[in-house]
């Protein structure tokens, strides 16, 4: 493998912070686009990011810090994309470099409105990217403990394992384990629903559920994963990795889940709405119950747990009745 390779880094956020500050170990200089100008001329004055990980400090000569997405693609042979799915397709339109010839990996959880597909599968469509040039990188892994260096683990799933091994070469360190896997639809599928049982998890206990009921919710939720993922791409695999069943466990438990928080609002009492507007940070799996919901009417997988936060958040359904309503249907 050459040694040259070149990375680019898309997004300002935190997961764009910590996938940053994994690369900054192993490289000697990486590109960074973000969106705000005002963040990229604090963190080449402070070194650090004014709105995310604010605690992970940067060697500024190994930044190549940009606001102009066409700067960052050019310069770089592999690209990590890492902002909101929500917000992609519009940051993509400001393209006038081409991505041919690019690697693409995805740190991505989620599912691209404007055509309600996975992430890799977006590029591949709209893009004409080669599944073999398209990877991604799940958890579990919580950008914050990456940022306060505590173990953490990664899964990079890519359809060419030497370009897998690239990217685990690259972001792994004394405190980040990286395996990889082939599996690039389901990890990806995995880590889009998973956003969707920590709002479920969120809801619950937002609702007053304790630890009981939640055990329960998530053990349903991995087989609930499980059907659904064999539906839309069938293969072997285990459920039980990190990649599947870890990530769900953190997202679904974790006080760092921004998915868990927002569901917790939710089943306080919050109306979507307020909701997002009080938190500072995209809640995923909001975009990612619409997508899995309409997708599923095609596939027919049995998914209650899907179905219910469906109805919470779009149909505007009363949670605490939506929620008595599939503890019986839970076992």
């Amino acid at each position: 493998m050459a040694e040259n390779i070149k990375f680019a880094v898309i997004g300002g956020g935190s997961w764009a912070t910590a996938i940053a500050k994994m690369l900054c170990v192993n490289l000697t200089e990486i590109s960074w686009y973000m969106r705000n100008e005002a963040a990229i001329e604090h963190i080449k004055t402070h070194k650090h990011n004014p709105n995310y990980l604010s605690s992970v400090e940067f060697d500024i000569n190994k930044l190549k810090l940009t606001n102009d997405i066409n700067e960052a693609v050019a310069y770089a042979d592999y690209i990590i994309f890492a902002i909101p799915s929500a917000f992609l397709d519009g940051e993509l339109e400001k393209l006038t470099v081409s991505l041919k010839d690019k690697i693409i990996f995805s740190a991505i959880k989620g599912i691209v409105p404007e055509t309600s597909l996975i992430v890799g599968e977006h590029f591949h469509v709209k893009y004409d990217i080669p599944y073999y040039n398209i990877g991604v990188i799940t958890g579990p892994c919580h950008a914050e403990e990456v940022a306060m260096e505590r173990l953490s683990y990664l899964t990079i799933a890519c359809g060419d394992p030497d370009k897998a091994k690239v990217i685990a070469k690259n972001l792994s360190g004394n405190y980040i384990k990286t395996k990889i896997t082939d599996d690039i639809i389901g990890t990806e599928y995995a880590a889009m629903l998973k956003n969707i049982y920590a709002i479920a998890a969120g809801i619950a206990h937002g609702l007053g559920y304790g630890d009981n009921f939640q055990s329960v919710l998530m053990s349903n939720g991995i087989r609930e994963m499980k059907k659904f993922i064999k539906k839309v791409h069938k293969m072997k695999r285990n459920i039980n990795d990190s990649a599947y069943l870890g990530d769900l466990l953190v997202t679904g438990y974790s006080i760092f889940s921004r998915n868990r928080m927002f569901g917790n609002m939710i089943g306080k009492g919050y109306t979507v709405k307020s909701a997002m507007m009080e938190m500072s940070m995209v809640a995923e799996g909001y975009y990612a119950v619409k997508s899995a919901y309409k997708l599923n009417q095609a596939y027919g997988a049995k998914t209650p747990i899907i179905d219910a936060v469906y109805s919470i958040l779009y149909e505007g359904q009363d949670a605490k009745a939506v929620f008595k309503k599939l503890t019986d249907k839970l076992d």
